[in-house]
């Protein structure tokens, strides 16, 4: 019985997108926000906007839930993977940003970041140097500041 309804699942879900990463994001996010809903609904103090609030973060949870069962099962392949590409590079561009941020604030004891005011490169001084002149490495436009 268990192998007969196994074997109508794979017959189902054959040229179908699936469980890729954005669902796999997506169903974190539907589980986070029911969470977030169970834990504000059992709250003692109540408001109409804690009410509107709790309305809104369900439709929310919701859509997200239908939109990641309609890409499951969804056989257009080709802009699926689209989708999920673009929130593959969103993701990684998130991750740099991230690791970028961490790595300054570690070295803000020690150096200072400013931005050439020509192209907007990011460029690390260090710091108690008193006034230094910056040349940018990308433009090579000389700035003045206070380090």
């Amino acid at each position: 019985m268990m192998e007969k309804l196994k074997y109508k699942m794979v017959q189902f879900m054959q040229g179908r997108n699936g469980m890729d990463q954005l669902a796999k994001a997506e169903s974190g996010l539907i589980f986070a926000l029911l969470i977030l809903s169970v834990i504000l609904s059992i709250l003692p103090f109540k408001s109409a906007g804690m009410a509107l609030f709790l309305l809104l973060l369900e439709i929310v949870w919701i859509a997200l839930f239908v939109h990641m069962y309609f890409r499951m099962f969804s056989k257009n392949l080709g802009k699926r993977y689209a989708e999920n590409q673009k929130y593959c590079t969103w993701r990684y561009q998130m991750t740099v940003k991230w690791s970028r941020m961490k790595n300054e604030w570690a070295q803000r004891k020690t150096h200072r970041f400013f931005r050439c005011p020509q192209c907007r490169q990011k460029v690390r001084v260090p710091k108690g140097r008193g006034k230094i002149c910056i040349t940018c490495p990308r433009c090579r436009t000389e700035f003045t500041r206070h380090s």
